[in-house]
Parts: C-alpha cells; structure tokens; sequence
C-alpha cells in the first residue's frame, strides 16, 4: 500500500493517516498490518497505568522528557474514555502533553476505548506496531484509567508501570489481584501528599511476601511527577527492567506470548463479527434470538442447538 510506503519512508502525516485506518478498523486492515508487521520487534514497549487521578499523563510527560534527553524518539498511544457523540476520545493527550507538543520526534495519538473494558482499545495494538515500524525507540501506552480492569496492557507492551496515589493507601490490602498482579514497577505519584510514604511502605511489605518471578524484585519508587521529581530514579528502574528481560530471555519469551495471544484474539473477534453478521441474515438464528427474547429457551439451551446443528454451522462460517 502506498500510505504504507509513505509511513516506512517517515512521512509522519502518512503515519497519522495510517493510525486513523487502524482505529476505524478499516476493510484493507490484514493487509496494512501484513505490510507494516515485517518493520516491527526493534521499539521497546512501556505501559503505564493505574486508578483515575494518579499522575499518569504528567508522569508520561516527564518520562518522555527523560527519554527525550537521552536522544530517544518516542510514541505515545493514550487510551481515553469515548465521547458518547462522536465516538471519539473524550480527553486529549496533546493537551495534557504540551512540553512535546511540537517535538518532531514525539508523536502523541490519543485514543478511545470504544465499548473496551480491558484500559485498551480493540485497535491499540496495531497503532503499537505502527509505531514500532515508523522507528520510534520508545512505545508508551497508557490506558483509560478505569482501575483493576486494566489487565489487558499485558498483552501489548514489555515492561508495566503501575502508578499509584497516597489516597489508595487505605485500600491497598483488598488490591491482591488485577493491576498488583501484573506490575513491574510501582511509582506513589504526587508523593509531597500525606500517606505517601506509608503506602509505598505497604507495597513494599506485600511484595515481599508475594510469590514473584525471581529474576526480578519490583521496586516501588515514590515520584512527584508535576515537581519532576523521582522521574530519573523511575526511568532507571525502567532501563535495569529492559536489562534484565533481555538478560534471561524473558523480553523474548513475553513477546512470543504476546504473538500468540494476539492470534486468538484476531479469530475470536473475526468469529464472533461473522457470527453476528449471519444471525442478522439468517432466519433460523433471528428465530432463536427471538426466543430467547421472549423467554422461550434459555441462551445455553440455544446455544447447544446451534453448535448441535451442523448445518446452521455450514451457513455461518460460508
């Protein structure tokens, strides 16, 4: 594809174009990604998440800066809660980013969830690869904001950064799963507020009595990010985790994961479209979506039918 071309060539308005194909998920998508695919696996993937109100924007900003001084070029994919009119994102990062709004070598894309419940958009994962195949050094993900849910950021990047606030302080003994389970690094953003020191205290104190992988003890790290403050001190731990993962073969072996995770959730969701796509057309599935309506059968019941019927299987996947 010539946009494709353009994008590889580093027309930075072909890349912007190309990003908005694969939010729109566009027909020509398998082949735009069969193209951009080959480029990919040289950027390194940072997530970074966490409760509404932690910090995450300013601290991605600071780290970027960071970054940014170090010569590394680097894409930034936030993930917004959707316009309930437009469809679009609700918030925009490029306001929240302004030190490198006009930094050549940061490209800013904001996105929304669009009916996601995982902190990621469906199309997420492919605007990493863009990116990752425009040659950015450096990929920053950070999602919606919604909390525990946010679980699929482990799917997309190579190393997780869960920001907390001090007022989590007080419920940090109920959060033994979800985001605790997945962190690599922890940062008590806006730690100039009271309860700051103990909260990282209590992180430090549940992960040492946590099972964790023992090629790597995750560091809590208390940061101020609207004072720049604990932000080189984060991008250490950052780099030492990139260190470390390549180190024992677990970059290689998070990212095979990933691979493979990433083509059942292609079939599943292609599945499921023409699953959907058929029962809007074929009346023998609109007959049992009725019944189900009128609590005539129940879904399970309906659904044995439908997997009973071989035929109806036939008409589904033709």
């Amino acid at each position: 594809m010539e946009l494709v071309e353009k994008m590889l060539s580093g027309n930075q308005l072909a890349l912007a174009r190309l990003i908005t194909l694969l939010e729109n998920r566009a027909d020509d998508l398998p082949e735009i990604m069969r193209t951009v695919y080959p480029h990919t696996g040289n950027a390194y993937c940072l997530g970074v998440t966490g409760p509404p109100g932690a910090g995450k924007s300013t601290l991605v900003d600071e780290l970027t800066s960071v970054m940014r001084q170090r010569g590394l070029t680097v894409g930034i994919v936030a993930v917004d809660p959707t316009s309930p009119f437009t469809g679009g994102a609700l918030l925009g990062d490029r306001i929240r980013m302004q030190k490198h709004y006009l930094d050549d070598d940061v490209f800013i894309r904001s996105l929304a969830t669009r009916g996601s419940y995982g902190g990621l958009s469906a199309s997420a994962k492919c605007i990493v690869k863009a990116l990752d195949a425009f040659g950015k050094d450096v990929i920053i993900v950070e999602t919606v904001g919604v909390g525990q849910t946010e679980l699929e950021i482990i799917e997309a990047v190579d190393t997780i950064l869960v920001v907390m606030v001090p007022e989590a302080g007080d419920t940090i003994q109920t959060m033994k799963a979800g985001l605790m389970e997945i962190a690599d690094i922890f940062a008590v953003n806006k730690a100039d507020r009271e309860g700051a020191t103990q909260m990282a205290a209590e992180l430090r104190a549940m992960l040492s009595g946590r099972q964790i992988p023992t090629y790597w003890e995750i560091p809590v790290i208390e940061t101020e990010a609207s004072n720049s403050i604990g932000i080189e001190e984060l991008y250490a731990e950052i780099e030492h985790h990139r260190e470390v993962l390549s180190e024992t073969d677990q970059l290689s072996a998070r990212r095979r994961k990933q691979r493979e995770g990433e083509l059942i959730e292609i079939v599943q969701r292609r599945i499921k479209e023409q699953i959907i796509a058929r029962m809007k057309k074929e009346e023998r599935f609109s007959s049992l979506v009725r019944k189900i309506a009128d609590g005539e059968i129940d879904p399970y019941s309906a659904s044995n039918e439908i997997f009973s019927d071989r035929a109806l299987l036939q008409d589904c996947f033709q």
